[in-house]
């Protein structure tokens, strides 16, 4: 099993910065790809940004070049560093870590942190 702990989010004014970050517990060592998700019309999540286990990063094209996603595997924290903030940012933010288990993935989701953009 792997819990999620996830934290950083607020208000902030458009243009401003947030960074969230997120911390796995319990059965890290499966942990494969840690990422970060919000609602999305018509969808039930949508990728904000992801990164595997070795540093491969992928981005929303909504998001590039405002965020960025690092990860420390010591401390099996993910962080998601946004900047350059829209009002079209405010969303919950969910944090999501895939664990490979044998050969089943299995997910597990943070419990959301929101974010706020005021124009």
């Amino acid at each position: 099993q792997v819990q999620l702990v996830e934290s950083g989010g607020g208000l902030v004014q458009a243009g401003g910065s947030l960074r969230l970050s997120c911390a796995a517990l319990g059965s890290t060592f499966s942990i494969k790809t840690m990422g970060w998700y919000r609602p999305a019309p018509g969808k039930q999540r949508e990728l904000v940004a992801d990164i595997t286990s070795g540093g491969n990063k992928n981005y929303a094209d909504s998001v590039k070049g405002r965020f960025a996603i690092s990860r420390d595997n010591a401390k099996n924290t993910v962080y998601l560093q946004m900047d350059s903030l829209k009002p079209e940012d405010t969303a919950s933010y969910y944090c999501n870590a895939a664990a490979l288990i044998g050969t089943v993935t299995i997910n597990y989701w943070g419990q959301g942190t929101q974010v706020t953009v005021s124009s």
